[in-house]
């Protein structure tokens, strides 16, 4: 799988031609699923903002994911898919260009990834993009430190570690998102680290990974 980790999603033109590279073809002629789940971990989403997602908002930042122009856009809600059988919905991943994870809680999104089976079909599915949002990114990492778990039930900050490094999203956005707060997040981790801004995005394919910016970030470790 090829990975598109951003804070914020495709939201200038250096991201943008990052993910043409990664699909091989203009977005206009890429398949597309969003995966609105980790929202419904965290409490400051609910049911208006996986609509937003959902109908691709221009209006809204989800112009900068799900509002890109794709050739056709679907939903994959993880939650459902241990219900339905891999019968049905593993031909639908495996028909996409592009998986769009959105952002929310990244250990809700973890937890529904291995409930589902999706986490296990990942590592077939070499030529797919993961363009990942916030928790959406998150999620790939080792751990994402006890200062982004929103989910009550969470056993701990540990995700998915398909990567070997950390993310902090959303440098300089919020009051408590700052440079200084991301470096005390970074020292309690034990892994590299990266902080990044809205205009920034992390690709990986094949272990090599590539900082791709028009913003801030920064990397410990």
């Amino acid at each position: 799988m090829k990975l598109l980790l951003t804070s914020g999603g495709v939201t200038n033109p250096s991201i943008h031609s990052a993910l043409v590279r990664l699909l091989g073809k203009p977005v206009s002629e890429a398949r597309a699923l969003c995966v609105p789940t980790a929202q419904w971990g965290h409490p400051m989403c609910g049911p208006a903002s996986v609509q937003g997602l959902v109908a691709a908002d221009p209006a809204s930042d989800w112009r900068h994911l799900t509002g890109l122009g794709w050739a056709s856009l679907g939903v994959l809600e993880l939650t459902a898919l241990p219900s339905i059988g891999a019968e049905r919905w593993v031909p639908w991943v495996r028909e996409a260009d592009v998986l769009l994870v959105d952002g929310g809680d990244a250990t809700y999104l973890c937890h529904w990834m291995r409930e589902s089976g999706l986490a296990e079909l990942l590592p077939s599915l070499p030529d797919t993009v993961w363009v990942g949002v916030s928790a959406g990114s998150m999620v790939m990492t080792p751990r994402i430190g006890s200062y982004f778990v929103e989910w009550p039930s969470a056993p701990d900050d540990r995700a998915l570690g398909v990567v070997d490094f950390s993310i902090f999203p959303h440098l300089n956005l919020f009051p408590t998102n700052t440079p200084a707060d991301a470096e005390r997040w970074a020292a309690d981790l034990g892994v590299p680290a990266y902080a990044i801004d809205e205009q920034t995005a992390i690709t990986v394919v094949d272990g090599s990974v590539e900082v791709v910016s028009e913003g801030q970030w920064t990397k410990f470790g």
